[in-house]
């Protein structure tokens, strides 16, 4: 591999980790449900690409190994990402109403 190109990808990986750290950092609370939803999306988009690139039959062994760690990863991040959503959504629904202990002690 081209030591150029090879420090271009680490230097745009930097700046994309930096950058998407500022962005979600930045997100205010009430955001966090939908964005998570995007998130998901994208997801489920690079889980199809990775399920693609562990399946192709021409691949070397090493391709075949990265698409089954993509897969893994990207498996792991939306069923996390869906966990987690629920999680924030039950929090805005409705309160189940709780029964008052001293009510049944009065009876």
């Amino acid at each position: 591999m081209n030591p150029a190109v090879l420090i271009a990808s680490v230097y745009v990986f930097a700046l994309a980790a930096f950058l998407g750290y500022q962005v979600i950092s930045r997100v205010p609370p009430l955001l966090h449900t939908p964005l998570m939803s995007a998130t998901n999306a994208i997801s489920g988009i690079s889980l199809i690409g990775s399920l693609v690139l562990a399946g192709a039959v021409r691949n070397q062994l090493s391709a075949h190994i990265l698409g089954f760690v993509a897969v893994t990863a990207a498996t792991i991040n939306v069923v996390g990402g869906f966990g987690i959503t629920d999680r924030m959504l039950k929090m805005f629904g409705k309160r189940k109403p709780q029964a008052n202990p001293s009510r049944e002690a009065a009876k």
